[in-house]
């Protein structure tokens, strides 16, 4: 049984990672910059590793909003959820390295970390990279 997709977005991006994306409504229009890290200039631009992180920090909070609620658990307004995405070599090719930090949950870290995993069983980019890479957890 496939996906019963309720949203889908598309962007197109050109130029490579010194390029550019834009979503097909407009929305998002981004310049892309290779960081002086990985031989590029380091330019006013984003990158796809943030893109990602934004993208995954935002849905996993989400995904841990929509435990709560379902589980009844009181979850602080002020949670905030971190993703450090790094990249490099794996393997001869590319892989990616990713810790989630969450903070201001206004719950124990124990609670705070029995949600962050269940979360982890609905969140979309979670299980989307599940096998593929370790997604390290931190509570603060």
């Amino acid at each position: 049984m496939g996906v019963d997709v309720k949203y889908r977005s598309q962007v197109t991006s050109t130029g490579g990672r010194g390029g550019k994306s834009l979503s097909s409504d407009g929305k998002l229009e981004q310049d892309l910059s290779v960081p002086k890290e990985l031989g590029g200039d380091g330019g006013a631009g984003t990158n796809p590793e943030q893109l990602f992180a934004a993208g995954y920090s935002a849905c996993f909070l989400g995904a841990m909003q929509h435990v709560a609620k379902a589980e009844g658990i009181a979850l602080s307004p002020d949670t905030a959820v971190t993703a450090d995405v790094g990249v490099g070599p794996e393997g001869g090719g590319f892989g990616l390295d990713v810790e989630l930090s969450v903070a201001n949950s206004g719950l124990s870290a124990d609670e705070t970390l029995a949600l962050v995993e269940k979360a982890h069983s609905v969140c979309p980019y979670s299980r989307a990279t599940k096998g593929n890479l370790e997604v390290r957890n931190i509570v603060q």
